[in-house]
């Protein structure tokens, strides 16, 4: 297997995905609206930031072999810039949403449950193909993290179901989070030429291929959720190209603040 800088940029932005969403959920810590899902969100932050981990000991090894730069994941995470992260512009969204003016807090925990549906809807896809890449130690990271993804998603999905299908108040938020976030996935399917290098190579997968899939399962949520999905639009968020939004900044700020303030330790 040839490592490529197109290799090494696929894995980072998995990881870096991963990382992010992982940071957002883990801020419901203590403020979830009840007691276990305080504690399921916490569970599956945790899932997520070690797919992270994992994947950036991966990017590490693929990097020493690239450019013999030697780095650790506490690089990736905690000492790169906003530019230098390839998350979605999804994952790194606060939680607050389109009704932050009229809530009593600025955590919405619709948004939180329509954003994580719509991430795991996707990556249930992308880890299953990923299972039999060429990479082998990616496919050993898919086979772990599909199991993973698979009860985030049918978490998030109850969820769903629970607030589109519950209360007039609990549908509004759920559209709301819906009508706010679907546009941030069109980003999932714009393929680029790091995408193809890598499906060229056997190593990756181009998202972009299992949208129809990905819509079918989104659809069939929604209609046992009684929600509406929103109008299509053009635009096309760019947080895979480093290119995030005003929102990326302060979460690193928060996330990076101990290890930047203390280099060099180790906990």
């Amino acid at each position: 297997m040839t490592t490529t800088p197109e290799h090494l940029a696929y894995v980072l932005r998995l990881a870096d995905s991963a990382l992010i969403l992982g940071q957002r959920n883990a801020q419901w810590c203590g403020h979830g609206p009840v007691l276990e899902e305080d504690i399921a969100l916490a569970n599956m932050s945790l899932d997520l930031i070690g797919q992270a981990r994992l994947l950036y000991t991966h990017a590490a090894t693929l990097e020493e072999t690239l450019t013999g730069t030697k780095k650790t994941e506490d690089d990736y995470a905690y000492f790169r810039t906003e530019r230098e992260f390839a998350n979605y512009t999804l994952a790194e969204l606060p939680h607050y949403g389109p009704l932050c003016g009229t809530a009593q807090t600025n955590l919405d925990y619709a948004v939180t449950i329509v954003r994580n549906f719509l991430y795991a809807a996707l990556m249930a896809h992308v880890w299953t193909a990923l299972e039999t890449s060429q990479d082998t130690q990616l496919a050993a990271i898919a086979s772990k993290s599909i199991k993973e993804t698979r009860y985030h998603w049918h978490h998030a999905r109850e969820w769903l179901v629970r607030f589109g299908d519950g209360t007039d108040e609990s549908h509004r938020r759920a559209q709301a989070a819906l009508d706010y976030l679907l546009p941030y996935t069109r980003e999932f399917f714009a393929a680029d030429a790091v995408e193809d290098a890598v499906v060229q190579a056997g190593l990756g997968v181009r998202a972009a291929d299992f949208e129809a899939a990905w819509l079918d399962d989104v659809k069939e949520a929604l209609a046992e959720a009684t929600l509406s999905l929103p109008e299509p639009v053009k635009h096309v968020s760019t947080g895979k190209h480093g290119e995030h939004s005003e929102h990326m900044g302060f979460l690193l700020a928060e996330m990076q603040s101990l290890a930047r303030q203390h280099p060099g330790a180790t906990w």
